[in-house]
């Protein structure tokens, strides 16, 4: 099962490289399913492995020019408050049990992998899905200020609570709100998405989270290897035709989670 999840968090950095979106939404079901790690710290693991992931896969889109740092920090600061806000003061204090409704219980991982199960399906329509028609590569970048902040604390938000980057928002965002070419919105979505959950990871160290550091850097390592990759291969393959095919596979990986975690 582990050389399974070392091999699936290649695929998850190669996915991530290439659409800049959607691949970090594996991180924590490999970590829950084939490393056993608990629900509520696959999301911290996941905030450390996808943030130092998607900082290495930005460096081959900032040398092909693909990153606009100008949009990365007017996104990125309010998505960084909001992330890390949510890690320190609201993860800490969800309820265990969550919930119960008579003779059923909802427990904060249950809570936790059904939140995640119903962004994963969020997730693949948007990947699935036809784009809006994107700004042309020459265009001038124009900012939607309310709109970029709210969208920030909302993605800040998410990635806060289930530990995905959220690229699958970010994205679209970039490319309706600042007017962003589709390859410079995934360049700049990697940059936003390493910040944001590096940071947001340090408002976990100081709740009493016991992290495996070895098996972290590990597990990036391979990640980070994936990424590399798609990073390097963005340039041959267009991302707008890959998106729909692993749109599918994170639609079915959604169904499955809600399945097992609600009826098995």
């Amino acid at each position: 099962m582990e050389i399974l999840g070392y091999a699936a968090s290649i695929l998850m950095g190669l996915s991530l490289g290439l659409i800049g979106g959607g691949g970090s939404i594996l991180t924590v079901p490999i970590l829950v399913y084939l490393f056993g790690v608990g629900p509520v710290e696959s999301t911290a693991y996941s905030l450390f492995v996808v943030g130092l992931t998607s900082l290495a896969g930005t460096f081959t889109h900032f040398r092909n020019g693909n990153v606009h740092l100008k949009t990365a920090l007017i996104f990125g600061i309010p998505s960084i408050l909001s992330v890390y806000a949510v890690r320190k003061f609201v993860v800490p204090i969800i309820p265990d049990p969550f919930f119960s409704l008579g003779t059923f219980t909802v427990t904060k991982p249950l809570f936790v992998m059904v939140l995640f199960a119903v962004l994963m399906l969020l997730a693949s329509i948007s990947m699935i899905r036809k784009p809006k028609k994107t700004a042309p590569e020459s265009g001038e970048v124009k900012y939607n200020y309310p709109l970029i902040f709210v969208e920030g604390l909302l993605v800040g938000g998410v990635t806060g609570l289930v530990g995905a980057g959220g690229g699958f928002l970010i994205i679209p965002a970039l490319v309706l709100l600042a007017g962003l070419p589709m390859k410079q919105a995934v360049g700049t979505s990697l940059l936003i998405i390493g910040l944001k959950s590096l940071i947001g990871f340090t408002g976990d160290l100081g709740s009493g989270l016991s992290v495996d550091y070895t098996f972290m850097l590990i597990f990036s390592a391979f990640a980070m290897v994936g990424i590399v990759l798609g990073s390097m291969l963005s340039k041959y393959i267009s991302n707008e035709k890959l998106k729909p095919i692993f749109g599918w596979f994170v639609l079915v990986m959604g169904l499955y989670i809600l399945g097992k975690e609600l009826l098995f």
